[in-house]
Order: structure tokens, then sequence, then C-alpha cells
């Protein structure tokens, strides 16, 4: 089998919205999506993308701008949605998130346990990301094998490193940091 490359994209970074992708040629999954699905859905399009191969949703935490369309993805287009407990409850409070996810798209997955993606070779593992949102996490994610492994680190809303996000981070082949976040603000 030929070996497969990892393509990334942020489509979109800041206040107004996030929505990250992470693909391969067969298969892709979005880290938050604080943007409209058809916005998505025309991101994807003009870079080549197909919404079909999207596996999955990952969610960091539960502000609007990382969530907005987080239950139109779940629900209307049956992709799992997967974050902690915390950031699951944050959402259904969340009044920016007009559809609101059923447990039939809600995937639960806790802190420094590695998981998978079915249909996928993403092996993830979600890590604290200290924020003000009813939790937060970053993903560090493997792709491939041997030497062909490949290393991915995102962490959103980044005011401090600490050594849980500095641990992460090291590991990382490459990564992705949106630091705008001013504890003080």
């Amino acid at each position: 089998m030929a070996e497969q490359h990892l393509i990334f994209r942020s489509f979109a970074s800041g206040s107004s919205g996030n929505c990250y992708y992470l693909g391969t040629d067969q298969y892709a999954i979005l880290i938050d999506a604080g943007i409209p699905v058809r916005t998505i859905q025309k991101v994807l399009r003009e870079n080549g993308l197909s919404f079909g191969k999207v596996m999955a949703l990952l969610v960091t935490h539960d502000h609007t701008d990382h969530i907005r369309s987080a239950g139109s993805l779940g629900e209307l287009y049956h992709i799992p949605v997967y974050s902690t407990k915390e950031v699951h409850a944050g959402m259904e409070r969340n009044y920016g998130m007009s559809k609101k996810l059923t447990s039939a798209s809600r995937r639960n997955i806790e802190r420094d346990v590695p998981f998978y993606i079915p249909g996928t070779k993403f092996h993830v593992t979600a890590f604290t990301v200290p924020h003000d949102s009813s939790d937060n996490v970053g993903y560090y994610i493997e792709f491939g094998e041997g030497d062909n492994l490949v290393r991915f680190c995102l962490a959103t809303d980044v005011g401090c490193v600490t050594p849980d996000i500095r641990h992460y981070l090291s590991a990382a082949d490459h990564l992705v940091i949106e630091s705008n976040h001013d504890i003080e603000m």
C-alpha cells in the first residue's frame, strides 16, 4: 500500500470562529466547528477536499467560536462529536449552538487516555489546556507507524504553557498553537 500523507488546513482561527481539518486521501477529521456548515463545505470544495470523508469532529472547548456548528454536524450529518463530558455539558448550555447533540452523536473522551477514531488510523490523545471554559483540551494525534509515524499537536486558547502542554508539544512533529487568550482580559 502506498504511503499516505496528512493534509492540514486551517479554515478559521480567531474570535469569529475556529475550524481545522486533518485528513488523508481516504478520510478526515475536523477539530472545532465554530463556523457555519455551509462555510466548512465551501472551503472544503475550494481546497479539493470532500465533506463525505469527514469521520469525526473533535471539540476543544464549549465557547461558541469553537462549537457553533457542532450540533448540525452531529445531528444532521451524523458525524460523531468527540469531547470530554464537561465540554459536552457546556455545549448543552451554550445558546450559540442552536442544534443540540443527542447521545447518539456524542462520544465522551478522557484526558490522557488514547483512542482511535473508527474508519481512520488516527490515534488521538486529549490533554488539558487551561482556559476560562467548562473544560478545554488540546489534541495530540499520531498517524502511521515506524519510520512513517507522524505526530501532530493542536492546542487553542493557550494562555500559558503548562508541563502537560509542554509534554505533548515536545513529542510532536507538527504543531498548531493558537494563543490569543489573555487571562487578564
